[in-house]
């Protein structure tokens, strides 16, 4: 799925589209993102250093938007939305930085009513930058 077809499932629009293409997706269950760092990103910040990474924050947002796609694709629930409702155990093993490509992974684990619950991972190759469970509200 390119970023077009994101764009009708999910409000989001550059520069906070933070998912360049959805390369999985079981509607309703799953869904696995893609997000190429560059160095002219917008969004980069210098840490430590001088070092320029992606905020923590934002990987989480990228996290939730994969997850939002997985949600939205089902046929019921095309004309809503997901509002983050929390964030239950994040945490963040290392720095995104430019040139990373992020593996964004996010299952769908409830979904009762209006709120649901996903289990999302940010990867840089088979290491795991980031986890956490992502509560929504559809509206």
């Amino acid at each position: 799925m390119n970023i077009s077809e994101i764009e009708a499932i999910i409000p989001h629009r550059h520069p906070f589209l933070l998912i360049d293409s959805i390369t999985e997706l079981v509607p309703g269950k799953w869904a696995v993102g893609q997000k190429k760092v560059t160095m002219d990103y917008i969004f980069l910040q210098a840490g430590p250093g001088g070092k320029h990474v992606l905020p923590p924050v934002l990987v989480l947002e990228a996290m939730a938007q994969v997850g939002a796609v997985a949600v939205l694709s089902c046929p019921q629930y095309r004309n809503k939305i997901t509002l983050l409702a929390g964030i239950n155990g994040a945490r963040f093993f290392r720095d995104v930085l430019p040139g990373d490509e992020l593996r964004l992974e996010a299952e769908i684990t409830r979904l009762k009513g209006k709120v649901g619950r996903r289990n999302c991972r940010a990867l840089v190759g088979d290491t795991v930058v980031a986890k956490a469970d992502i509560l929504f509200a559809l509206v």
